[in-house]
């Protein structure tokens, strides 16, 4: 029996971009309904909480029970806020449950995993530490990373390797996979991916991109993600500010796609000869993405990968 570490360290996140982002929603003294896609830590929630009127209503989402067990007590005192354990992928079928139709003020998206989620030993997503196979935001979850690593057929691996992680060297690293399985922990996985790669100079670690992309899978973060953005579009009222927070190129991608073809005059095929899309529903608040600033990267500098890119809804 592996002998992992197993006492949970203290909850820690870093809000990263906290002014930038609220600041986008324009919610001061607001009476109006506004998303938070991932309370985490709660830092998000309690500034949007800070600044809204007393009449106005935050509805943020989380799967982690540490998350929503620490952001719980952080923010008690506000009456103006429903949390709820589920993923944001479901947001429309929550919403209606609390009977609300629209988006009226604002929805932003936080994505990846937190600083919480990447430095608790048991969870599974560092390659520094020993630990389960694991990976799930939400542990109630059945499917983990122990599945993916020991169960995928080789070629699956391949594809999730070179897709969600941008890997090189993802045939190889499959390979080695299917050989000397089972893998049961963190850190056999991570020398099973160095031994089994070309020792390159790098600032990262060889086994960084393979764990982003167990991770991407296990969570299903980037088809939550697109699939959630289509629905925001019908759920979000004129005016409200879509708000989207990403950590890497993947997620960024999406978020700059989502926005190009929503804020573009027409999205038909080109072969249609009179427009039946509704023409541009968006209009872009920044062209150009929004980054930390100088003194948060002092303090978090894991905060020069994020970038803010924001939306209103015009019709």
């Amino acid at each position: 029996m592996e002998n992992f570490e197993s006492e949970k360290p203290n909850f820690v996140h870093y809000t990263v971009m906290k002014q930038e982002v609220v600041d986008s929603l324009n919610c001061y003294d607001s009476d109006k309904i506004f998303v938070d896609c991932t309370l985490g830590g709660g830092g998000h929630s309690e500034e949007i909480l800070k600044r809204i009127s007393s009449n106005g209503r935050l509805i943020s989402f989380d799967v982690d029970d540490d998350a929503i067990n620490h952001a719980s007590e952080r923010l008690k005192e506000y009456k103006n806020l429903t949390i709820i354990k589920g993923s944001y992928a479901d947001i429309d079928i929550h919403l209606k449950n609390l009977g609300i139709e629209k988006i009226t003020g604002g929805i932003i998206f936080d994505l990846g995993a937190s600083y919480h989620q990447l430095t608790c030993a048991n969870r599974g997503f560092s390659f520094m530490k020993d630990a389960p196979l694991d990976m799930r935001f939400n542990q109630q979850q059945d499917w983990c990373a122990w599945d993916v690593v020991n169960k995928y057929k080789e070629a699956e691996l391949v594809e999730i390797f070179s897709n969600y992680g941008e890997e090189r060297f993802s045939k190889r690293i499959a390979r080695a996979i299917v050989q000397n399985r089972p893998i049961n922990s963190t850190l056999e996985l991570a020398q099973l991916i160095k031994n089994s790669t070309p020792n390159i100079k790098s600032k990262i670690h060889p086994a960084t991109r393979v764990f982003q992309a167990l991770r991407i899978e296990v969570n299903q973060e980037l088809l939550n993600f697109e699939n959630t953005l289509k629905k925001v579009i019908e759920l979000t009222d004129v005016n409200a500010i879509i708000s989207l927070l990403s950590f890497h190129s993947l997620e960024d991608r999406l978020a700059k796609r989502f926005l190009k073809s929503y804020s573009s005059e027409c999205r038909c095929d080109k072969n249609i000869i009179k427009c039946a899309c509704g023409g541009k529903l968006l209009e872009l608040v920044n062209k150009k993405p929004i980054m930390a600033s100088c003194e948060e990267l002092k303090i978090n500098p894991p905060s020069r990968s994020a970038k803010l890119r924001i939306a209103r809804k015009i019709k």
